[in-house]
């Protein structure tokens, strides 16, 4: 799910802030989303409404004032344990550089605590197949969280009413302790 862009910055990269998203990033997640010619392209709106009311469940990386990738989610209605991630986006400026593994890490841990007194046991998400990074990214999540990740079918291309790959579910856990969400 690491993505690409045409944007650029300079070689001297300074550091990464990771934060909540506020209304007015909305734009550019869309935007990075659309440069990725890889992810779901949601409407501008939702990119709007992910910053405003999903905050504490998303989380996005700036680098000299500018919004350089985004992971969002929310917690599962009915498995208020799990927090599902739906898209991890990183601008190609930032690729290589570890940002989606510390996007996902953070996100995390600041779940955790955001969710007390339940605690985040699960995450899950879902990947086409033919997406090797994506199912790299959460494979090397469940080993530095030692934790297990399953596998399993859960859209086949025929329920979409477009020409959507079908997308399997990926759940990496259960996370024993409050500790294992700690920062690795």
């Amino acid at each position: 799910m690491t993505q690409t862009s045409d944007r650029t910055t300079s070689a001297a990269v300074p550091d990464t802030a990771l934060r909540s998203p506020q209304i007015s990033d909305g734009v550019r997640l869309w935007q990075i989303a659309k440069a990725s010619k890889v992810l779901d392209v949601n409407s501008s709106y939702s990119y709007l409404l992910w910053c405003r009311d999903f905050d504490t469940t998303s989380i996005v990386a700036e680098v000299a004032g500018d919004v350089v990738g985004f992971v969002t989610g929310y917690i599962r209605p009915h498995a208020p344990d799990t927090l599902f991630v739906w898209q991890v986006a990183v601008d190609s400026s930032q690729r290589g550089k570890g940002l989606a593994v510390r996007m996902l890490d953070r996100l995390l841990d600041k779940t955790a605590q955001a969710a007390a007194p339940q605690a985040i046991t699960r995450l899950e998400t879902t990947i086409s197949p033919d997406n090797p990074a994506s199912i790299a990214l959460f494979t090397s999540l469940a080993k530095r969280r030692n934790t297990s990740i399953h596998k399993q079918d859960l859209f086949d291309a025929g329920v979409f009413p477009d020409a959507h790959e079908a997308e399997e579910l990926y759940t990496v856990g259960p996370f024993e302790n409050r500790k294992e969400l700690g920062t690795s």
